[in-house]
């Protein structure tokens, strides 16, 4: 067995999609502002955001943003589970991951599923966000 293939079996497939905020959805733009990471071999879900209200006000000058920062810890509280997730709570991580990634027409939208390895999926959300966001 070659090193690569060992260091490949010691990682664990993960799955992340990006949080993405579409101030006028009939204009089309959007910002990046959040990832949501979700590995089923530890039943880990969690989702890190970060919004530049400069950006989002550049796209929209009369966005909520209030309502738009609302809705990004929404899906930080969905995915840490307990009363921040509401009915979702009771659900297994990978049924919130799937919940939170389902498409949407709102002005915060999941973008598509994308997957990976690592060797630790709680580092990963803030990996992404620094490679994909800030």
């Amino acid at each position: 067995m070659t090193d690569r293939m060992k260091d490949a079996k010691e990682r664990d497939v993960f799955e992340y999609a990006l949080l993405r905020v579409v101030p006028r959805v009939e204009r089309g733009e959007q910002i990046n502002a959040g990832v949501v990471v979700y590995c089923q071999a530890r039943s880990f879900v969690e989702a890190r955001v970060h919004l530049d209200e400069d950006r989002l006000l550049a796209l929209d000058p009369a966005a909520d943003v209030a309502g738009v920062r609302a809705a990004l810890h929404a899906v930080e509280g969905v995915c840490a589970g307990g009363d921040r997730a509401g009915q979702a709570a009771r659900d297994d991580a990978g049924r919130r991951f799937r919940w939170l990634i389902a498409p949407r027409s709102t002005v915060v939208q999941p973008g598509p599923v994308h997957t990976g390895l690592t060797l630790d999926p709680r580092a990963e959300p803030e990996r992404l966000l620094d490679l994909l966001v800030r």
